[in-house]
């Protein structure tokens, strides 16, 4: 995988989706697809979910073609479904998942099919809290740990994301700054190896956003670059 090109970015911060834009959304659709993401998150962490799209009648309207708003590249933890988290339903997500958000040509290809011929106005990168895939590569990182098999693969596209974060008090919190920068680095790496991504963000047809789920609150919160 190509590695992080543009000039090393310096510190990170998280901000409440609830308060905060996209940070590449020029669109009003990509504005839009965000805010019902965040709206949907809401719901699901104060537990009055409404479950949408989940219906008979709706599953047989979506045969004969789909028209999800926003795609989502999540890890493939199972305590991190984005259509539960945000509170959506059938058809409403494109999703994509991969430990630690890792891409690969199949990844990226699946991404730029959303964008390209569903027209999704909004690709976001979804990390989150005690990331095992992350917490993996900290420890072959450290010297701490071994893995086997394609596993390996995981850890050497996500350690440059470990490499490059600053040390920590603890190491829950370098763990959180891990997944944060791995997702940001995502969200970078996406934008610079597809011409199509890159093309629709340019012409402001796309937003791309990294964002962190914490599987405690179940809140989702954006992550930017400061």
């Amino acid at each position: 995988m190509p590695g992080l090109t543009r000039r090393a970015f310096v510190g990170l911060s998280a901000t409440a989706l609830v308060t905060t834009p996209a940070a590449t959304a020029g669109t009003t659709a990509a504005d839009d697809a965000w805010n019902r993401l965040l709206e949907g998150n809401q719901r699901f962490v104060e537990g009055r979910q409404v479950h949408p799209h989940a219906t008979g009648h709706w599953r047989e309207q979506l045969v004969d073609g789909q028209h999800p708003f926003a795609c989502v590249l999540g890890c493939a933890d199972s305590r991190v479904p984005p259509e539960i988290v945000f509170d959506d339903g059938l058809g409403d997500i494109f999703t994509i998942r991969a430990a630690g958000e890792v891409l690969d040509s199949s990844v990226v290809g699946s991404i730029e099919y959303a964008v390209e011929h569903l027209h999704v106005p909004l690709v976001v990168v979804l990390g989150h809290a005690g990331c095992g895939a992350v917490s993996a590569t900290i420890d072959v990182v450290r010297g701490k740990g071994h893995v086997t098999g394609d596993i390996s693969t995981l850890v050497r596209t996500i350690e440059p994301a470990v490499r490059a974060t600053a040390p920590r008090a603890d190491d829950r919190s370098f763990l959180a700054a891990c997944v944060a920068e791995q997702a940001l680095r995502t969200t970078a790496i996406l934008q610079e190896r597809s011409v199509i991504i890159r093309e629709a963000v340019t012409r402001d047809a796309l937003g791309v956003v990294a964002a962190s789920y914490d599987l405690s609150s179940g809140r989702v919160v954006r992550l930017d670059r400061v």
